[in-house]
C-alpha cells in the first residue's frame, strides 16, 4: 500500500463516492443511499480510505452484535486499485476495532464465488462456519459465514482442547 492512503472515518458526504464503488462491485444486490444512512445513523463504525487528493478508494463497516461479537458489515475497494493493500488496511482497522470493543468473535459473510476475498479473510485468522443459502439476491448466490476468534488477552491461563 502507498503512503498517500488514509483511513478516516466514514461520514455522510462519502456516500456519493461509495455508490459508484458498490455498483461496480455489487450490481444488482449494491447497497442503496438509505442503507449507508442507517448504517451511519445508527454509529457503526466505518471508514473509507482515501488517496492524497481525498477521492475516496474504499470503505468498510463493522456493527457489534451483543454481548461479545461483532460483524464485518463491508468491505469494497474501487477496483481499479484492488490488490494494492486499500482492502488489506481496511480490515486490519476494522480488527483493530473490534479488539477495542473487546468482541470474542469477529464474523462476516462473504459470497462463495469471491475466492481473492475469502484468501485475505484466511489470511486473518478466518475460517469457514457455514454457508447461508440464497443470501444474496437477485442473483441467489450463497454466502460463506467466517469467523475468526479474538486473540487470547494473555489476562490469565487460557485452555485448548
Amino acid at each position: 500500500m502507498t503512503a498517500a492512503v488514509r483511513l478516516e472515518p466514514f461520514r455522510w458526504w462519502h456516500i456519493d463516492e461509495a455508490l459508484p464503488i458498490e455498483a461496480d462491485l455489487f450490481g444488482a444486490e449494491q447497497w442503496s443511499p438509505a442503507m449507508f444512512w442507517n448504517e451511519l445513523a445508527n454509529g457503526h463504525h466505518y471508514r473509507v480510505a482515501t488517496d492524497a487528493d481525498g477521492t475516496v478508494l474504499g470503505y468498510a463497516g463493522l456493527a457489534g452484535a451483543p454481548p461479545d461479537e461483532v460483524w464485518v458489515q463491508n468491505i469494497a475497494v474501487r477496483r481499479d486499485v484492488q490488490r494494492r493493500g486499500v482492502g488489506r488496511a481496511l480490515l486490519e482497522e476494522l480488527l483493530a476495532e473490534a479488539a477495542r470493543r473487546e468482541a470474542r468473535s469477529t464474523l462476516l459473510e462473504v459470497a462463495v464465488d469471491n475466492v481473492a476475498a475469502q484468501r485475505l479473510y484466511a489470511m486473518y485468522g478466518f475460517e469457514p462456519i457455514g454457508v447461508r443459502r440464497g443470501y444474496y439476491q437477485p442473483s441467489n448466490t450463497d454466502a460463506l459465514v467466517m469467523q475468526r476468534d479474538a486473540e487470547p488477552t494473555g489476562d490469565g491461563p487460557h485452555h485448548h482442547g
